[in-house]
């Protein structure tokens, strides 16, 4: 009489360590392209809040603000922007002001670090219109982010 054997064998091992391997490769740069692509629409969005708060300070005051901390309590009264914002930096992008008059200023948001993913970098001024830019600082001449 044959002694009935519980477990697997190697090869049904080996069998479903493979299809999670087939898996693996198919799944992982989907999710890696779609959180770089949901980081930069978070940027794209913290670029026209500060767009946002910039216009509503030049209503009140008549002039764009020197920095992004003019826009923050105690700043100003009531604060345009949160203070994490205002800091420059948040969600792995850094956000830098330029105040060129007190009709114009520019903004770029400039990804923190590289990794395995490129982010794009991004430009705005005191328009309104979001450019970007593979690989390196974008400007008023590169392409519009739609």
């Amino acid at each position: 009489m044959k002694e009935k054997r519980l477990g697997f064998t190697l090869i049904e091992i080996m069998v479903v360590v493979g299809l999670i391997l087939i898996l693996l490769t198919i799944a992982v740069p989907n999710y890696l392209r779609s959180r770089l692509v949901a980081i930069e629409n978070m940027a794209v969005s913290n670029i026209l809040t500060i767009h946002n708060a910039c216009q509503l300070y030049h209503i009140n005051n008549e002039t764009y603000p020197d920095s992004l901390s003019d826009l923050t309590t105690p700043n100003s009264n009531p604060p345009y922007l949160d203070n994490v914002l205002a800091s420059g930096e948040k969600q792995g992008y850094q956000f830098l002001y330029t105040s060129v008059d007190d009709n114009h200023f520019t903004l770029r948001a400039e990804p923190a670090s590289t990794g395995l993913l490129t982010a794009r970098f991004f430009y705005l001024d005191e328009v309104g219109v979001v450019h970007a830019r593979g690989g390196s600082s974008a400007g008023s001449d590169d392409p519009i982010f739609r």
